[in-house]
């Protein structure tokens, strides 16, 4: 049976998949590590194969931040399927706002601190989470290190891959604020999923993750 890991979004860690249910896989979360200034998302990708030993024929499942890093990952070695959820698969994909924050890269003044501290800010474009959820978003924030996020928000942002790997499955929200599904190509559109509907609509995604993963 091959291995399944887990790479949460930006601002989150690998509880974001507590209401995800892959019993009878082998499942391996994989916790951020602390990048370098120069590091991209595929040389990140990098650390994270060599630190989690992860090898071909692998199962990698990406949430938000999670899936550009796991398309990266696929670059690399030959993944059994690479999974996105909430997330994007190339440069086309991205939103509007990318080239904005490109050109003014605002976020640059800012400390990293701040940004883990503006759950309440940054919860609408999620959408609505239940108090438990709710509770779990912000303590992730909060826990998430400065450094990473702010490196992370930049290394996104100039994202440049146009290659998609094979046996990429991609699931979407209809009502994901963060990254439009009007945007994304050959998805399986999850009605009323928000950007956090692996949190309000496990049950959906759940459904498609067992389909995926008989295939």
């Amino acid at each position: 049976m091959s291995k399944i890991y887990l790479i949460a979004g930006l601002g989150a860690d690998t509880r974001v998949y507590n209401n995800i249910d892959l019993q009878g896989h082998e499942v391996i979360p994989v916790d951020w590590i602390e990048p370098d200034w120069s590091d991209t998302l595929n040389t990140y990708a990098q650390k994270l194969i060599s630190q989690y030993h992860i090898f071909p024929r692998s199962v990698i499942i990406g949430n938000s931040l999670g899936g550009m890093i796991a398309v990266e990952i696929a670059k690399q070695i030959p993944v059994e399927k690479v999974i996105l959820i909430s997330s994007i698969k190339t440069k086309n994909e991205a939103p509007w706002y990318f080239n904005f924050f490109r050109a003014f890269p605002v976020y640059k003044l800012i400390p990293g601190k701040i940004f883990t501290s503006l759950g309440f800010l940054i919860k609408p474009l999620f959408g609505h989470m239940k108090p438990d959820d709710a509770w779990l978003f912000n303590d992730m924030l909060k826990k998430s290190s400065p450094v990473f996020v702010k490196w992370a928000m930049g290394t996104a942002l100039h994202w440049t891959n146009e290659i998609i790997p094979p046996n990429l499955y991609h699931i979407i929200g209809n009502k994901d604020l963060v990254f439009s599904h009007q945007r994304i190509s050959n998805a399986t559109v999850v009605n009323g999923g928000t950007h956090i509907m692996i949190f309000n609509k496990a049950k959906d995604i759940n459904k498609l993750l067992k389909r995926i993963l008989k295939k």
